[in-house]
């Protein structure tokens, strides 16, 4: 959201209005905020997962998987990919440790990149070969940079691009609970995260909101929330005084900021 004096973020579109001249009226576009969601999220759900498994024991496979035909989508697809290599790593006594973005092509055909850390020593068969996937080709390489590869990617995909029904962009696993707070908590809103701490146990309450679960306090926020014409309208009712400043955790992870 906006913080006081300043501008709108990222997937926020400031709207004039003739009818009110005391407040800031901010229409809020759905798709832009979604990919700038995942552009923070997924390069450091990444960050994490370099750090935490180290590049001394572990290296990153980048994997391409590339449909044969633009309509040949199907929702389930990257999942069973995902299992398949999952119960591979498994019955080798590793855990999957990956994240992943989807990307449209030129053509129009969805395609997925994946990043999978994988124990040096072992390599991946190729997902195509291996009947994981059997819906096109597949490509593996090593990725020297595993977090500016997620971020290659992320920077390309285009909120006015038409994914297939029932696409998600992104996915992540084999973090750690304190990987999956901080995933969490970046994804806050700003005045949130001035509020609420990494580890703060976030829950939303139909009827009641946001609400913090050690305390049971309902945090509120200093936004209102419209719906009018099919457009998604904010604006600021009061303003946060005090709390923290929330640039300074985790600011190794470099494109986790507002």
């Amino acid at each position: 959201m906006q913080e006081a004096g300043g501008t709108p973020a990222s997937g926020l579109v400031k709207i004039s209005t003739s009818a009110t001249t005391y407040r800031d009226f901010i229409e809020i576009d759905p798709k832009k905020t979604r990919v700038q969601r995942l552009r923070k999220t997924i390069p450091s759900a990444a960050n994490l997962l370099q750090q935490a498994l180290g590049p001394k024991r572990y290296k990153a496979a980048m994997i391409t998987l590339t449909y044969r035909g633009v309509d040949d989508f199907e929702p389930k697809h990257i999942s069973r990919f995902l299992d398949s290599a999952r119960k591979w790593m498994a019955r080798r006594g590793y855990k999957l440790h990956y994240v992943w973005v989807a990307e449209l092509q030129k053509r129009g055909a969805l395609h997925y990149h994946v990043l999978i850390w994988l124990p040096k020593g072992l390599t991946l068969p190729k997902p195509d070969k291996q009947g994981w996937w059997p819906h096109g080709m597949s490509k593996i390489e090593w990725a020297r940079n595993a977090v500016g590869y997620m971020v290659k990617y992320l920077s390309k995909m285009d909120s006015e691009g038409s994914f297939p029904k029932g696409c998600r962009l992104s996915g992540r696993g084999g973090l750690d609970a304190s990987a999956r707070s901080i995933c969490r908590w970046i994804n806050y809103s700003s005045w949130l995260k001035r509020i609420a701490g990494v580890n703060t146990p976030i829950k939303r309450i139909k009827g009641l909101g946001l609400v913090n679960m050690a305390s049971g306090e309902v945090l509120r926020s200093p936004w209102q929330v419209i719906v009018a014409g099919g457009k998604i309208i904010v604006y600021q009712v009061f303003e946060l005084v005090g709390g923290v400043d929330y640039h300074g955790p985790y600011s190794m992870l470099k494109e986790s900021h507002d």
